[in-house]
């Protein structure tokens, strides 16, 4: 990431540079180093440490190549003579150091240069063009020059870039729209803690309905006291995601009647008419022979969503209403309360979010019923036969295809893995540059 960003700042422009030197014999000789380039940067290792100050950033044994025009003058008594002609530079065990200064305000991360600089250790100048053999003692002269030259123009470049940083991430939403129903709150409530190691920063995390006032309501769940570890070390994200955040967007979705369905097309439409049903209950196929049907499921509640070490549990307490369509007219003749635990997982690959769902656990009970008493052991079996077969694979085919994860101007996550436990999915990632991000300017 490092090499990528110091390679986004290329190419830059350095400014002319200008030198009058005494010759023996000759006299003045006024030498002139414009448009000058740097046009290519290589980094050969790079460091990132946090600490008490911030977090600083060292990318050290770094190349940079530059090019340029030189020219010269100088009068005698009759007539002035003058040459020009272009120059490669090779600037070789380069050091750039930056220290950020890092600070929540107003739920919001702020992102400041401490301290910035960069070493130049030594760089050769080769001319071309012009009597370039004549001359290359005399621009060697310019070499300081364009030493310091690069080191101010790479340091006030960093400092730019860390300032439009900041400004990008002042202009970020407090909260990430999902769809037309759910936003996440984004907002920034610990942190930024850092040690020798890491850089801690917890966010709100947690869903309300688009169009409502957006509020805490973390309960004192901080995420970072929760210890929150990658199994590999190596890895330059962890995102932990605590269960109240699940449930949150649970409740969104509930109280936005999101979550209730009506089954009346299925892929065997034999299950949705009083003919397949006939022997599970005799009474219906009797009081309504050959009529198609159709199932409403009504989640009572929002789900609830726990994690646990092998996988996300959910629960859900529906009523399922068993209607009728005869002659056009949809017949309630009964109502099922059924109370369903499915466990799921989750994966990420490339920048996709996507998982799966299985059914676990199914408990049945009659609620109301317009054509005499079920047998409920028959029922249960059926529905559940149903809901295995093809409600499930129906919400898998979605959930495989996956959600798009929002990239970061340009970067996004890497080589991901999954971790679950402690109430808490922890995704542990690397990020790299996924696309070249251009900024839009007015």
């Amino acid at each position: 990431m490092i090499k990528t960003a110091i390679s986004n700042l290329i190419p830059l422009n350095l400014p002319d540079i200008e030198q009058s030197v005494q010759i023996p014999l000759v006299g003045k000789v006024k030498m002139v180093v414009s448009n000058i380039v740097i046009y290519d940067v290589e980094v050969v290792k790079s460091v990132v440490q946090s600490g008490d100050m911030g977090l600083t950033i060292v990318a050290s044994g770094a190349t940079a190549d530059l090019r340029f025009d030189w020219s010269y003058t100088y009068s005698t008594w009759f007539f002035d003579i003058s040459d020009s002609g272009v120059a490669s530079v090779k600037v070789e065990g380069m050091e750039i150091g930056l220290t950020l200064g890092l600070k929540n305000e107003e739920g919001t991360l702020r992102v400041s240069p401490l301290d910035c600089g960069c070493y130049v250790n030594y760089l050769s100048i080769v001319l071309d063009g012009g009597a370039s053999w004549l001359y290359q003692g005399i621009v060697d002269f310019f070499s300081e020059d364009i030493a310091y030259a690069v080191e101010d123009t790479i340091t006030d470049k960093v400092k730019e870039a860390v300032i439009q940083l900041d400004s990008v991430i002042q202009s970020l939403p407090k909260q990430v729209s999902f769809g037309d129903t759910a936003a996440l709150n984004v907002t920034i409530t610990d942190g930024p803690i850092m040690s020798s190691t890491s850089l801690l920063i917890g966010i709100d995390g947690l869903f309300t309905q688009i169009g409502n006032e957006v509020t805490s309501g973390r309960s004192g769940n901080s995420l970072l006291s929760s210890g929150s570890v990658c199994n590999n070390p190596m890895k330059m994200v962890a995102i932990s995601v605590h269960e109240d955040v699940l449930n949150s967007a649970s409740l969104v979705y509930f109280n936005a009647n999101k979550i209730s369905w009506i089954v009346d097309n299925l892929p065997d439409q034999k299950l949705l008419n009083t003919s397949g049903w006939r022997f599970i209950i005799p009474k219906l196929y009797k009081q309504f022979p050959n009529d198609g049907m159709s199932l409403n499921f009504t989640i009572l509640s929002p789900p609830t969503i726990k994690v646990e070490n092998e996988g996300i549990v959910a629960t859900v307490k529906s009523d399922v209403f068993i209607n009728v369509v005869d002659a056009g007219k949809v017949i309630p003749v009964a109502c099922i309360t059924m109370d369903i635990e499915a466990s799921g997982f989750a994966g990420i690959s490339s920048n996709t979010l996507a998982g799966g769902i299985n059914l676990s656990k199914l408990t049945m009970s009659l609620k109301w019923s317009n054509i005499g008493t079920l047998h409920m052991t028959l029922v249960q079996t059926a529905m559940s036969t149903l809901l295995k077969k093809i409600i499930v694979p129906v919400v898998n085919l979605r959930l495989r295809v996956g959600y798009t994860i929002p990239d970061f101007h340009g970067y996004g996550l890497q080589n991901t893995s999954i971790i679950y436990g402690d109430s808490k999915i922890i995704v542990c990632s690397d990020v790299a540059q996924i696309y070249e991000y251009i900024p839009h300017r007015i």
